[in-house]
């Protein structure tokens, strides 16, 4: 059996604020697995979907680059060792001209430029990830990075006329999608582009929250359960947080498009956070 130390039941709380106990018991049962243990307590309904899950505590900073004609946009995640050098104006101008190469050549090799920043700054620096979006007819890429630099967003915005694009209306809808993003966490810009695996573990995990249901009642309190879960991680169907969540952000798109005389679709976005190992 694999030892159960103080260090990752406390992982595990951050994880998923669960108390320390169940924290500590969760992790036996699965034998030291952390992701195990978190959906043995999501089951036993005494946790919540961890967005915190697989992260690692890295500094660094999150920057953007948007050529002209918001076509083309890129998002970066460079790390450093320190908070201090995450925030010396030297690391952020290497930063700044990582994410503009990136933009331009996505191929680009920047090995020399990550060497020499090295050299200069004094901390190991590692180019994380990156993404590149490129729109496909009709529509732009914006981007927008919270205070600090520790979280970006990159998101591309269709519309069905040219003349949209250049209407402050709808440059306004889509900066408001990318602080929606930023707030919000969604993992998707609707419920038909969830991994259909993500679907069945939710499922599999209601199913045993509510298995001393009465059999007749399971289905209907599983299918509620995963309904608030598309409403809580798809973008379109979330509250829209700048109106208070009145109305959804699919409502709030449809409102902007009537008044446009359009068809407007969020097609995809990017979400990175420092610190995580996979894309948020």
């Amino acid at each position: 059996m694999a030892e159960i130390t103080a260090a990752a039941v406390g992982k595990l709380r951050e994880m998923t604020n669960a108390g320390l106990m169940d924290c500590k018991k969760a992790l036996v049962e699965a034998n030291g697995d952390l992701p195990v243990a978190v959906d043995i307590l999501r089951k036993k309904g005494v946790a919540t979907a961890a967005k915190k899950a697989g992260r690692e505590a890295k500094e660094g900073v999150i920057v953007q680059h948007i050529l002209p004609g918001s076509r083309v946009g890129v998002l970066v995640e460079i790390n450093c060792e320190t908070d201090f050098v995450a925030k010396n104006e030297s690391f952020r101008a290497f930063c700044d001209d990582i994410a503009r190469k990136l933009a331009t050549d996505p191929k680009a090799d920047l090995e020399a430029d990550r060497v020499a920043a090295i050299a200069r700054i004094g901390e190991n620096i590692k180019i994380s990830r990156h993404q590149r979006l490129e729109v496909s007819g009709n529509g732009m890429i914006t981007a927008y990075i919270h205070t600090g630099a520790k979280l970006g967003v990159l998101v591309e915005v269709g519309a069905g006329k040219e003349g949209t694009v250049g209407n402050d209306a709808f440059k306004q809808m889509v900066l408001d999608i990318t602080l929606q993003i930023a707030a919000a966490h969604p993992i998707a810009v609707s419920r038909d582009q969830v991994d259909p695996a993500i679907i069945a573990k939710e499922k599999e995990i209601a199913s045993e929250q509510v298995k001393n249901s009465p059999p007749q009642a399971i289905a209907r309190i599983v299918e509620g359960k995963l309904e608030k879960f598309f409403q809580t991680n798809c973008l379109l169907d979330q509250g829209f947080v700048k109106k208070n969540s009145e109305i959804t952000v699919r409502e709030h798109v449809a409102g902007v498009a009537r008044q446009l005389g359009d068809q407007i679709s969020i097609r995809r976005f990017i979400r990175f956070q420092v610190g995580e190992t996979t894309p948020a």
